[in-house]
């Protein structure tokens, strides 16, 4: 090959080199884009989203933060309440525009200070090991619709019942009633979406599933979940200091009881 041909293919080769080079330092010198964003709801609410996924880092990570703001509450804010991916805080607009009159509005004032304590780390929350059992009995009369289940997925009741004991479960989050549990994530075995026409009602301690969540029924009322069996644990007590036997970031493992364990328990 011609000295020269070469000489310029390699000339050619070093420039789209340096040309490479100076791209990637361009990118790891802009300023990379939170993983999060912040949006109102309503006018004394808003919300930090971090995804819309059912994954186990990020709702640790939102538990962290929450208690984090739990544990350092900052004048103003009246609740925080995780969820499976996202933080809302509830806040006072009159104590935010009084403590921040440079601010426009009680929102910017907030999402300011939120936006520059999340340039901080956030640790992760520190959640218990122990692992709660949850006894449930799959008994017909409690599983109104397990049949519709083993139709559609093609197995047999007890192919369900083996599938729904055998791991834990993550609590991500209480919500739609005091004490509700979304839990997940169900194997896809046994994963079947909510009912279209939802029940009038439902009874409390019915444990259910809504695509890849898994659910327990803290109180009598309407519902959409599939309702596979029930547990004769109490999950909301208002008179317990705790108010609910289950929080945000425990794990749950269920086991298969008797129709006569379940009336005795």
């Amino acid at each position: 090959m011609d000295r020269r041909l070469i000489l310029s293919l390699r000339l050619k080769r070093d420039i789209q080199f340096v040309k490479l080079s100076v791209y990637l330092d361009m990118l790891l010198a802009m300023p990379q884009l939170p993983d999060y964003t912040i949006f109102p709801l309503g006018d004394s609410a808003m919300t930090i989203d971090f995804g819309n996924s059912i994954d186990e880092g990020i709702n640790r990570k939102v538990l962290g933060l929450f208690h984090t703001l739990k544990d350092n509450r900052l004048p103003g804010i009246i609740e925080l309440v995780p969820a499976y991916s996202s933080l809302t805080i509830y806040y006072d607009v009159l104590q935010l525009k009084k403590n921040h009159p440079e601010r426009k509005t009680a929102y910017d004032a907030l999402s300011g200070i939120i936006t520059k304590r999340l340039e901080e780390p956030i640790a992760e929350a520190t959640l218990s090991t122990e692992t709660i059992k949850v006894p449930v009995c799959y008994d017909a009369e409690f599983a109104m619709d397990m049949g519709e289940l083993t139709k559609t997925k093609n197995i047999s009741a007890d192919d369900v019942i083996r599938i729904h004991t055998s791991k834990e479960y993550t609590v991500y989050m209480l919500g739609f009633l005091p004490g509700f549990t979304y839990m997940a994530k169900v194997d896809d075995k046994i994963a079947v979406p909510r009912k279209i026409n939802p029940r009038i009602n439902v009874e409390a301690g019915s444990v259910g599933i809504a695509g890849s969540q898994t659910g327990i029924y803290p109180l009598p009322s309407p519902g959409g979940w599939q309702i596979i069996g029930r547990t004769p644990l109490r999950l909301f007590n208002s008179d317990s200091d705790s108010f609910t036997l289950l929080k945000p970031g425990n794990k749950v493992q269920f086991y298969s009881i008797s129709k006569d364990e379940f009336n005795s328990y």
